[in-house]
C-alpha cells in the first residue's frame, strides 16, 4: 500500500489529469521514530483517577467586575503556565508532574482544562484575554515549525534553523458562538505577553452577545500556524449557555451534569507533553517540521488520564467535546447499553434519540443522557473503535486509545428525583428548522497536495471556472472566494477528493446538513500562490453517484462542524447574519494549520 506521499508523488505528473473514482487510496499515519524516553501507555494505570467536573461551582468564572463603559460584566482572563497531574506515573509508581498552559483570573488560579463560562441566553458579557506568558517558552518537545505560514512575532527575524521558544502568540476563539467578527478570535488576531506584538485583527476586548438559544460551546486558541500547539499546551475550555427551555425540561444538573472534553496526548517518562516533529519517511523535511496528523497513545478526559467516575443508579447528563489534534472516537459503552442523544453542537434536538455508537471528530459536541438505573455494581467503560486517520486507517490499539474512560455505579441514590425525559426537547423553541431558501450555491473542494518543500499539505478552495485566477486549491492569504451578503441564506457543497474524513468547521453560522452524495472527477494540477502544489476539480467532470444520503438522526440538529467524508460531497446550508471577516476550516488541527483553511466575508468587501 503506497503512503499519501508517495501516491501524490506518483500522480503529480499526470499533467493531463486524473479520473478519480473516489476514495482513492488508503492512506498511512506518518511514523515518527520514537526518542527512548517516551511513556508507555500499557504500563499506566486505568480507570483509577477521579474524573474532575469541570461544572463544579470552583471551576466556573467569575466576572471581575463591570466594564465602565458598557456597563457589561467583565471577565478578565489569563493564560498562564501552571503544573498539572493527570494521574499518570512513573517506572516507580509515583505521580508525574506535567507543565501546561491554562486559564485562569486574578482570584482563579489557571487551571487545565480552562475555566468553564456558565451564562444565560441574552446576557451579553465583556471579556478580555491577557497572554500572561512571560518570558515562558515551547517546551523543547513541543517545537515551533517556522517554515509554515505561522504567527511569527520576529517576522521572518529568525533564521527557520534556530529553535524558536518565544515569544508565544495567543488568541482565544470562541468556539460555536454567533459573535461580531472583532469578537470570533480568528487566527490573525494573536498577540504576545503584554500586546507587545499583535496581528492584524488584534482586539483587546471581546463581546459574548449569547444571544443563541442553549448551547455547549468551547473556547480555544486558535492563532495561525500555532493552534495545534496552544491547544496541546492545555488552552481549551466548556462554555454554556443556558435558557427558559431548557429549564423548562428539568434535565439532570450538576452533580449530575458533566461535561467531557476528549484530548489525545503523547507523554516522554518525565510526564512532560511530547509532540511528534520528526519525519522518518522524509529525512529532506526540516526538523522540527509539522505532520499531516498528531494521534496522542494517552486518553484524556478533562485533563485526567482514563478516569474514573463513581455515579448513582440515575440519569446523568454528559455533555460530550472532542478537543482532539485529529483523532475521531466511536464510541459504545461496554456493557451494551444506549446513549441516549439530545443536542449536537448548538442546542437540542427534537426528540431523544437511542445511540448504540457515538461519533464525534475533532471540534463536535454532543449531549448525551446515560441511564444507570438497574446497573448497580457494574464498571463501564467508553470504549473507543475509530481507524486513524478515519474512516480508513489504522485500527485503534485495544488497550490503550480503545478506551477513555469508565463508570463505576457504586453511589447510593440520592433524594434529588430522577425524571424521565420528556419526548420533544423543544417546547419554547419549536423543531429545529431549515434556514429560507438558498440565494445561492458554492462549491468547495478538499484537496491533499504538497507544500514548497514536499510536505503533504491539506488546502481548501472552490470549484468555479468561472473564476479562473481562483478556482482550485487556495491557501490562507489568498483572495476572499466567498463573500455571502448579509442576511444571505446559502448552500455550500463540499468535494472531499481525498483519502480522510475532514470535520469542517464554520465561524459564525449555525448550519444544517441536507445530504451526501459520492461523486467522481477529473483533477489537474496547480500551483498555489505560496509555490504549493494543489489541483483543480473540473466542475464539467463531476458525476454523482446513486442517490444522495439525508444525514444520520444524530446529525439533524443545529452545526457547526460536520464530517466530509472521501469521495463524497457533503451538502449544508447557512445563514450568514453578521458582517464581517470569519472562516471555514478543518477542525483536524494539524490540517487547518497547513492550510486547510479559509476566510470568508460577510457583507461588502473592504477596499
Amino acid at each position: 500500500m503506497l503512503t499519501r506521499r508517495s501516491f501524490i508523488g506518483a500522480t503529480a505528473g499526470l499533467g493531463a489529469g486524473l479520473v478519480l473514482p473516489i476514495p482513492l487510496l488508503i492512506k498511512q499515519a506518518f511514523a515518527q521514530s520514537a526518542p527512548p524516553d517516551l511513556l508507555d501507555p500499557l504500563a499506566q494505570p486505568k480507570f483509577v483517577t477521579p474524573l474532575p467536573n469541570p461544572l463544579a461551582p470552583d471551576h466556573i468564572f467569575r466576572p471581575a467586575g463591570i466594564d465602565p463603559s458598557s456597563h457589561l460584566p467583565l471577565y478578565d482572563i489569563r493564560v498562564e503556565p501552571l503544573v498539572h497531574q493527570t494521574g499518570l506515573v512513573d517506572q516507580r509508581g509515583s505521580p508525574l508532574q506535567t507543565t501546561v498552559w491554562g486559564y485562569g483570573t486574578a482570584t482563579q488560579p489557571a487551571a487545565y482544562p480552562g475555566y468553564t463560562f456558565e451564562l444565560n441566553r441574552g446576557q451579553s458579557v465583556k471579556v478580555r484575554y491577557a497572554n500572561r506568558l512571560g518570558n515562558t517558552s515551547y517546551p523543547a518537545d513541543v517545537p515551533v515549525d517556522q517554515t509554515m505560514h505561522w504567527a511569527d512575532p520576529l517576522n521572518g527575524g529568525n533564521p527557520a534553523n534556530v529553535p524558536y521558544t518565544g515569544p508565544v502568540p495567543l488568541v482565544t476563539h470562541q468556539h460555536g458562538g454567533d459573535t461580531a467578527a472583532l469578537s470570533d478570535g480568528l487566527p490573525d488576531a494573536w498577540a504576545t505577553p503584554d500586546n507587545a506584538i499583535t496581528g492584524r485583527l488584534f482586539n483587546p476586548l471581546y463581546t459574548y452577545d449569547n444571544r443563541q438559544e442553549a448551547a455547549h460551546l468551547w473556547y480555544h486558541d486558535h492563532a495561525v500556524g500555532l493552534t495545534r500547539l496552544n491547544v496541546y499546551m492545555g488552552l481549551a475550555g466548556h462554555y454554556f449557555i443556558r435558557d427558559a427551555n431548557e429549564e423548562l425540561l428539568r434535565l439532570p444538573k450538576y452533580p449530575y451534569e458533566v461535561p467531557l472534553m476528549i484530548q489525545d496526548r503523547q507523554f516522554t517518562a518525565r510526564g512532560e507533553l511530547f509532540y511528534p516533529s520528526l519525519d522518518s519517511e522524509n529525512p529532506e523535511a526540516p526538523n522540527p517540521t509539522h505532520l499531516p496528523e498528531m494521534f496522542g497513545d494517552v486518553i484524556l478526559v478533562n485533563g485526567a488520564a482514563w478516569p474514573l467516575l463513581a455515579v448513582e443508579p440515575r440519569k446523568y447528563r454528559f455533555r460530550v467535546i472532542n478537543g482532539s489534534d485529529s483523532r475521531v472516537y466511536d464510541m459504545r459503552l461496554s456493557n451494551g447499553a444506549p446513549f441516549i442523544q439530545i443536542g449536537s453542537d448548538l442546542g437540542l434536538l427534537n426528540t431523544p434519540l437511542p445511540l448504540t455508537m457515538l461519533s464525534v471528530a475533532p471540534g463536535e459536541r454532543a449531549d448525551i443522557i446515560i441511564d444507570f438505573a438497574r446497573m448497580n455494581g457494574q464498571t463501564i467503560v467508553i470504549t473507543n473503535s475509530a481507524n486513524a486517520p478515519y474512516p480508513n486507517g489504522d485500527p485503534v490499539d485495544p488497550d490503550s486509545t480503545g478506551q477513555i474512560m469508565a463508570f463505576r455505579v457504586s453511589l447510593a441514590k440520592s433524594a434529588v428525583p430522577d425524571r424521565p425525559l420528556p419526548p420533544f426537547l423543544r417546547p419554547l423553541l419549536g423543531p429545529v428548522a431549515m434556514p429560507a431558501a438558498a440565494q445561492r450555491t458554492r462549491k468547495i473542494l478538499l484537496f491533499e497536495g504538497t507544500d514548497s518543500r514536499g510536505r503533504l499539505q491539506t488546502m481548501a478552495g472552490i470549484v468555479d471556472p468561472t473564476r479562473p485566477t481562483l478556482d482550485g486549491t487556495l491557501v490562507f492569504n489568498d483572495p476572499i472566494s466567498e463573500n455571502p451578503g448579509v442576511g444571505d441564506t446559502e448552500i455550500w457543497e463540499f468535494y472531499n477528493t481525498t483519502a480522510d474524513a475532514h470535520p469542517i468547521h464554520m465561524h459564525l453560522v449555525d448550519f444544517r446538513i441536507l445530504n451526501r452524495q459520492k461523486f467522481t472527477g477529473t483533477i489537474t494540477p496547480k500551483t498555489n500562490s505560496d509555490g504549493s502544489e494543489g489541483g483543480r476539480l473540473d466542475a464539467d467532470s463531476i458525476r454523482l453517484l446513486g442517490r444522495p444520503r439525508i444525514p444520520q438522526a444524530a446529525e439533524r440538529g443545529k452545526k457547526d462542524t460536520a464530517k466530509m467524508f472521501p469521495g463524497e460531497v457533503t451538502r449544508v446550508i447557512a445563514r450568514f447574519a453578521r458582517r464581517g471577516e470569519f472562516l471555514y476550516h478543518c477542525h483536524i488541527l494539524s490540517h487547518e494549520d497547513h492550510e486547510m483553511m479559509r476566510p470568508y466575508y460577510v457583507g461588502p468587501l473592504p477596499s
